[in-house]
């Protein structure tokens, strides 16, 4: 399936963070989320392994207890159940890939 960025919806957070519906199907979805500085993604935990690819920014993200800086061209792998979340330091988009895809977050739409 194609799916063109001009035809998603996007979805205010709160926060100075907004999420995009990318392309979802079978197992695996794709996810865009953007941050102003200063945002912060909660620290939280789901069930879904989650890949998260920086597009461009600067963030601290927390993975079990541990905090690192990471910014464009850095990959973050977690584990189901794993606490994470981030502060971002410099405006950012993160592109997240999860699997399974997240059902709440089509719900959500």
């Amino acid at each position: 399936m194609f799916i063109y960025r001009n035809a998603t919806t996007v979805e205010d957070l709160g926060g100075g963070v907004t999420r995009r519906v990318m392309a979802h199907g079978g197992q695996m979805m794709a996810v865009e989320v953007t941050f102003a500085k200063d945002a912060v993604g909660p620290l939280h935990h789901h069930p879904h392994e989650q890949l998260t690819y920086v597009l461009s920014g600067r963030f601290a993200f927390t993975i079990d207890g541990i905090t690192q800086e990471v910014s464009a061209g850095d990959t973050l792998y977690k584990a189901p159940n794993i606490v994470h979340g981030c502060v971002c330091l410099e405006a950012g988009t993160l592109l997240d890939t999860f699997t399974p895809q997240r059902e709440d977050f089509l719900a959500a739409r």
